[in-house]
């Protein structure tokens, strides 16, 4: 469960008209807050990102799962699924499912959420990416970024 901070924070994105991918930022965020203060571990980067784009979208972003080719059949499933989970209303998680869940991440190391391991993840994925792609994503920020009022 995600905290009321995040939640808060990704709202507040929402409203200012941000896209969903910065929305999810927050999830992220947390994500790695909680790897770094030992809350729990992750394998990679990427499942540390991946598990904060999870919680995203059971928490309402509109996320839309993975395009075709860029990860398999299984993570769109899974991320259609999760969207799916934030439109109806939310059971009790299994406790034995949430044990278990948790005690395998602790047993995975904190590295996961270092700044070399993101740095590692970033440049990855942007070399996926065009320079027309990663020129407009710029431009976008340029035009979103909040004005320091003096």
């Amino acid at each position: 469960m995600p905290e009321k901070r995040t939640i808060e924070r990704a709202q507040k994105d929402k409203r200012e008209g941000k896209a969903p991918s910065t929305q999810a930022g927050e999830f992220v965020r947390e994500e790695m807050d909680h790897i770094r203060e030992g809350k729990h571990g992750a394998r990679s980067a990427k499942q540390a990102i991946a598990i904060g784009l999870s919680k995203a979208r059971r928490a309402g972003v509109k996320l839309p799962p993975p395009e075709k080719g860029t990860t398999s059949a299984r993570t769109r499933t899974q991320a259609a699924r999760d969207t799916a989970k934030a439109a109806r209303p939310s059971k009790a998680p299994s406790p034995k499912r949430s044990r278990a869940v948790i005690s395998a991440l602790k047993r995975e190391g904190h590295a996961a959420a270092s700044h070399t391991a993101l740095s590692r993840q970033a440049h990855a994925s942007a070399k996926t990416r065009g320079a027309a792609s990663r020129k407009q994503a710029a431009r976008k920020a340029a035009r979103t970024r909040a004005r320091r009022s003096r």
